[in-house]
């Protein structure tokens, strides 16, 4: 039996969700027999090949996370947004009331202990768009896994629906936050 192929990304976030899944220490042995990994912190592979499950966290707020996004949609039969910042922007949106411009100066020239203030312009980095966006804005998403960040056991349950054909189901139990 051919395994199924699952990647991840990060776009703009802390990295958080992706520690998370990590968490599933001797669970990611078990996932392995049945799931080979694309793009992931597992790989070193740049760019997402054709797989069944790609696994986003993070928001939208550049170029590149557009680029990545769009390229995770081509490839990917299930697209999951994990996370507060791909579901709803999370911490990184807190920026979309201040302008752009207001931001670069206060990061790169006015804010306290700057020195040499210059922003950064060099044509190698990608393009800021001026609001972070949840990625459910920028291309069509399957499923969302709540969570900042969902825990291991989030991610287990959700995986393991797939993988054995059912319709993945969180009990309260995990995604509650009372």
């Amino acid at each position: 039996m051919a395994k199924i192929k699952v990647a991840t990304t990060s776009l703009a976030g802390c990295f958080g969700c992706h520690m998370s899944f990590l968490d599933l220490d001797e669970r990611l042995v078990t996932l392995a027999e049945v799931a080979e990994f694309d793009r992931s912190p597992i790989t070193d592979i740049e760019h997402c090949g054709p797989c069944d499950i790609g696994l986003i966290e993070g928001g939208v707020c550049n170029s590149e996370n557009v680029h990545v996004l769009r390229e995770f949609r081509k490839n990917c039969k299930i697209l999951v947004a994990v996370g507060a910042c791909a579901i709803n922007g999370g911490l990184p949106a807190l920026r979309n009331p201040i302008s752009l411009e207001a931001c670069l100066l206060e990061a790169y020239r006015d804010g306290i202990g700057v020195e040499n203030a210059q922003i950064p312009n060099d044509p190698e980095l990608p393009l800021l768009l001026d609001k972070v966006h949840p990625i459910h804005e920028i291309v069509k998403i399957d499923y969302f896994l709540p969570g900042c960040p969902p825990s291991a056991d989030v991610f287990w349950t959700f995986l393991t629906d797939l993988l054995e054909g059912r319709e993945p189901a969180l009990p309260y139990e995990l995604v509650h936050y009372d």
